[in-house]
């Protein structure tokens, strides 16, 4: 395994700064962030800022195992959803170009909707999956969808079923298990779940159960690190850890996004070494 930070916690960081920050830290990898509130959206990203990118990321020696596109699947307008399917359809074609080495990112998203539409939306879903894992494996591109509090998908056995309707080799997981803590569900029963099926993964920090809970940096709060890289390597995970930064924490009026980088990496490196996992990049 080996660890990652997604620039999601870095909206306005320039990627010039970020690159070589999380770099400069000891991080193995970057997801990249291309959603709408970032200074990495997609529609800005002509062709020399995707040369500068990569070059940035090939200096650094940072892999990029994921690119996040969070946008829903579920919506109705048509305008919107042709928004929706360009962005996640143009990030697989930026994963191409921003690869490092042979591995290509994997697509993360959301589904939108919300849980309790599941039994009377999840073939509308699969079939708004379908279609663009039918585009990204052309590209030889994964897609990870994520569950999420609040959404269609939000539960272990939603993402497995939706795995099982689509039917493709493209379509993975994006196993973020802060979604699953908050809900009370243990680390070991969603981590037997979802890691044989993660492309890849995201960590908080997160206390409480829902309603009334908060997401944190890495090191703020409770969650047992060591116990779950564990697990995820007794269930056949090796690819990235990314710490991730919610946008509950980034409300903070102090919120600093280089300091979440740099606890995010003092917490989970330990993790690491307390696990007795070695990094393998």
């Amino acid at each position: 395994m080996n660890l990652g930070y997604s620039t999601w916690g870095m909206p306005t960081v320039p990627i010039d700064v970020a690159i070589p920050h999380i770099a400069q830290l000891g991080f193995d990898g970057m997801e990249l962030a291309v959603g709408p509130r970032f200074i990495t959206e997609l529609s800005t990203l002509d062709a020399a800022e995707r040369k500068r990118i990569a070059g940035l990321l090939k200096q650094h020696n940072l892999a990029l195992p994921a690119i996040a596109a969070h946008s829903s699947l579920m919506e109705t307008d048509p305008e919107a959803h042709a928004q929706n399917m360009w962005r996640l359809k143009g990030a697989a074609d930026l994963g191409v170009e921003l690869a490092q080495g042979d591995s290509l990112p994997a697509i993360n998203t959301t589904s939108g909707g919300q849980p309790e539409e599941w039994d009377s939306q999840k073939q509308f879903l699969a079939e708004r999956i379908g279609e663009l894992v039918e585009y990204t494996q052309t590209l030889g591109v994964t897609v990870a969808m994520e569950p999420h509090i609040g959404g269609l998908i939000d539960t272990p056995d939603k993402v497995l079923e939706l795995l099982d309707l689509v039917g493709s080799p493209y379509l993975k997981v994006n196993f973020d298990i802060s979604h699953f803590d908050i809900i009370g569900i243990p680390t070991e029963e969603s981590v037997a779940a979802l890691a044989p099926h993660s492309a890849h993964t995201h960590v908080k920090d997160q206390r409480g159960l829902a309603p009334d809970f908060e997401f944190l940096i890495p090191g703020e709060g409770p969650f047992d690190y060591a116990n779950y890289l564990k697990l995820m390597e007794q269930h056949g995970y090796d690819g990235f850890i990314t710490a991730e930064v919610s946008f509950m924490v980034q409300a903070r009026e102090d919120y600093d996004p280089l300091a979440a980088a740099t606890l995010s990496y003092e917490t989970l490196s330990r993790a690491f070494a307390d696990a007795g996992i070695d990094r393998t990049r």
